[in-house]
């Protein structure tokens, strides 16, 4: 999987360590607004001092980051949409793992 530049975090708080399980659900980071740019063709994140524009994997597990659907939950309906890439798990908590290391998401 190709991931997006990364950017700076909003703060400079530790992090807590990242236990990911099934039953782990993602969320934006309310510092972040995820949204479809029409102009790009692909979703980008929005934060006070830029964007994001992230390449069509990670949009699509941004997009499923929702604060209801779980992280097996997220790879049950990815791997649904996408059958010809086969198994996607491992590289969906890859992407989750970097996305909560830059902050773009947070775990209830």
């Amino acid at each position: 999987m190709i991931m997006p530049q990364m950017t700076p975090r909003p703060d400079n708080a530790a992090l807590e360590p990242l236990q990911l399980s099934g039953s782990s659900i993602p969320r934006i980071n309310r510092h972040f607004r995820l949204q479809w740019e029409e102009a790009q063709q692909a979703y980008v994140l929005l934060y006070p001092e830029g964007m994001v524009t992230l390449n069509g994997s990670a949009g699509e597990i941004m997009a499923c980051c929702d604060g209801a659907m779980n992280v097996a939950g997220m790879i049950d309906l990815l791997e649904q949409r996408f059958p010809e890439a086969g198994a996607l798990g491992d590289d969906i908590r890859e992407f989750l793992g970097e996305a909560y290391a830059q902050r773009w998401i947070q775990f209830d």
